[in-house]
């Protein structure tokens, strides 16, 4: 029978039953009572200790709750078999996840940072207004499921947003509101059931795209992209059998560029002979810096082949974590039924409250105070890199929210990124948005969150590090 060294101490505020717990599960844990061990019966213990057999009792009945003994009648209480604590690996601190995207989860956005809207300029005040008000009624709500689809007025709101702006024209039933774009991703990847069929991506493409695609168990195909965006007659050079083609269109991402008409008829004409699909990633939607966004690719796709993908990422916060997918009329019901059983919307009162936030016009206005703002602070950046940049390093202008740096084909631009982040500065390596070879050497510098005051200094520094 197994010894238990028990210490009570009576002075103190927990209960003598739970001391006498934690004293044996302490044992089962150390390794001291081995599985297999009979414990002393209530009564032995009881008076060994001097507590009521009640006492003894209690504590035991929480150990065979939580599976530490095995009560066995008349055979007495039995340590039950567990795993050892030293076959428990160690915890190690996390590696970073996906570092060529994101330099640190939580973090205040720094200098040149990608994918994050200004923080300065964004309306807290009627924001903070509108988010507590829609978190009050829904917390008054009745208690119930909401639409695993989407809060309905948001699929409304989303449905009017798009035929304004993209020239997108859609019923709400159309209309899946997502954990954000890679929420997205994943509902079309399952959702169009292409299994490990061939899947064309933009080369230089979205690394998470890539990865996500990759993960889905798809045969991943880089396709380049020129002047007109994606070339499609080089996809079906390579890989003519491919079921789908995911693409940024309206502003291509990295590089900036719009893909041409003739490129979307193209791609479409592909997609509709080849039975594929397209997911169109309209990570920007209308904040077109110079001139007026191209309508979405959607629009002109009368054969349901194209998935349309927004978010509210870029414009409002990725905080949110909210995205919408548009879906063709005759998919709506699949969608529905996988959203409803693996990726349900996200909070509803985080639904409501965009929905009030693009009812109000306040959505439309806020962006065109950015569009101003970030025009304003890219050519500030431009005639800064302009005045200060070395003959070796060429800066190119993009219709995105980035510039980027093209570098000599002997630099590093992983290198000079990572110092560039012991700085305060984050710009983000162009070479990781590249599969095939030659990878452009390169930076891209948002625009979003810059300091006019300090961007001297911090397009100095850059540049030091770049030479």
């Amino acid at each position: 029978m197994a010894v238990l060294p028990i210490q009570l101490d009576r002075a103190r505020r927990t209960p003598l039953a739970t001391q006498i717990y934690s004293a044996i599960r302490d044992g089962i844990e150390n390794g001291r009572l081995a599985a297999g061990a009979r414990l002393p019966s209530w009564q032995d213990l009881a008076a060994q200790l001097g507590v009521s057999r009640g006492t003894v009792r209690v504590a035991y009945e929480r150990l065979v709750a939580e599976q530490f003994v095995i009560g066995l009648g008349p055979a007495g209480t039995r340590v039950a078999e567990r795993q050892s604590r030293s076959s428990v690996p160690d915890w190690s601190p996390e590696s970073p996840l996906l570092p060529d995207l994101f330099y640190e989860f939580g973090n205040a956005p720094l200098a040149f940072q990608m994918g994050v809207p200004a923080q300065d300029a964004f309306p807290f005040k009627l924001w903070s207004r509108i988010l507590t008000r829609e978190t009050r009624r829904v917390a008054a709500a009745p208690v119930t499921y909401p639409d695993p689809r989407g809060d309905p007025e948001l699929r409304k709101e989303v449905a009017a947003y798009l035929g304004l702006a993209r020239g997108l024209q859609c019923n709400p039933s159309q209309v899946l509101i997502t954990g954000g774009f890679s929420g997205a991703l994943g509902l079309a990847i399952r959702g169009l059931q292409l299994g490990r069929m061939g899947a064309w991506i933009e080369d230089p493409g979205f690394p998470l795209t890539r990865t996500a695609l990759g993960l889905a168990g798809m045969a991943v195909t880089a396709i380049p992209v020129d002047a007109e965006g994606l070339d499609v007659a080089a996809g079906v050079q390579t890989a003519a059998g491919a079921k789908l083609a995911v693409v940024t269109p309206g502003q291509q991402a990295p590089l900036g560029m719009t893909m041409s008409q003739p490129r979307r008829f193209a791609l479409i004409e592909w997609a509709r002979r080849n039975d594929a699909w397209i997911i169109e990633d309209d990570y920007l939607s209308e904040l077109q810096l110079k001139g007026r966004a191209a309508p979405a690719l959607a629009s002109l796709d009368h054969g349901g082949r194209v998935l349309h993908i927004g978010s509210f990422s870029k414009t409002i916060s990725p905080a949110l974590r909210l995205g919408f997918m548009v879906v063709p009329p005759e998919l709506s019901r699949r969608f529905a039924e996988l959203a409803a059983s693996l990726a349900p919307a996200p909070a509803a009162g985080m639904q409501r409250a965009v929905a009030e936030f693009l009812r109000g016009g306040h959505y439309l206005r806020h962006l065109r105070r950015m569009k101003r703002l970030y025009a304003a602070r890219r050519e500030a950046l431009l005639r800064c890199l302009g005045e200060m940049a070395p003959d070796s390093i060429k800066v190119q202008a993009t219709a995105g929210l980035a510039v980027v740096i093209l570098l000599p084909k002997s630099a590093s631009d992983v290198d000079i990124a990572s110092r560039a982040l012991e700085c305060g500065l984050a710009p983000r390596p162009t070479s990781a948005w590249y599969m095939q070879p030659p990878r452009q050497q390169g930076l891209l510098l948002c625009v979003t969150n810059l300091n006019e005051r300090r961007l001297p200094a911090d397009c100095r520094r850059l540049l030091e590090l770049a030479r």
